[in-house]
């Protein structure tokens, strides 16, 4: 379970989250051919996702995994997870993939060491039961699979756009919006500043997000060296 920071009750330590002044941008586009289909929600209410398999890492049976459990590494101690087509597996060995992401995990699976059978499992989602998660203790916790795929409006009810993931890179859960009018997805910080309502069971957001959400992003400083 996840709780938002800036929530009224006390949590889990957590890093910092980006305060209500943090500058947030559109990601640059990628071309069509890259594009991937955003992690769905799951089309059963009693399932709850907990991850998303990527592409093997190495030649050795370990694939990428994207974690979508506040404790990303946790994953691996929930016993069976659920795949797709009802079949159950079990990951090993978990840990942070490189390049400091911290929801972006290496793992095994248990019984799975051929590359072909680990290349089948890319793009594969990963679920339990909500009975095993148990209840949310506090009213302000919630799943952050719960988040994929809600709408996000302002304040006055006009739709922003939709909720895709809810990345970490270290700073804290992010939101990633694709605008309704189309276009790149941008990041919005997830603190009460910048979400002051949130309603998982109406299947809506309202967000209070800076007027250059979804601006392009500018012109690099001459000096930057990137």
């Amino acid at each position: 379970m996840a709780r938002r920071p800036g929530s009224s009750s006390r949590g889990p330590a957590r890093p910092e989250p980006l305060g209500p002044t943090a500058v947030t941008s559109a990601r640059k586009a990628a071309p069509k051919s890259a594009i991937k289909p955003a992690p769905p929600a799951s089309p059963d209410p009693d399932l709850v996702l907990l991850g998303e398999f990527g592409r093997p890492h190495g030649l050795h049976g370990e694939v990428r995994l994207k974690s979508y459990t506040g404790d990303p590494t946790a994953i691996a101690d929930y016993g069976p997870l659920r795949l797709p087509d009802g079949r159950t597996v079990e990951l090993e060995d978990a840990r942070q993939a490189p390049g400091g992401s911290p929801d972006l995990l290496i793992v095994r699976v248990k019984g799975v060491s051929d590359r072909n059978a680990v290349e089948a499992l890319n793009r594969l989602t990963l679920a339990v039961t909500r009975d095993r998660l148990g209840e949310a203790a506090e009213e302000d916790e919630f799943f952050l699979a719960d988040l994929i795929g809600l709408t996000v409006e302002d304040a006055s009810g006009t739709a922003i756009g939709t909720v895709v993931a809810v990345p970490n890179y270290g700073g804290g859960d992010l939101l990633e919006i694709r605008p309704a009018a189309g276009g790149p997805t941008a990041l919005l910080p997830f603190t009460k500043a910048f979400v002051p309502t949130l309603d998982i069971a109406g299947g809506s957001i309202v967000a209070d997000p800076p007027d250059d959400l979804f601006a392009p992003p500018g012109p690099k400083p001459a000096d930057d060296p990137g």
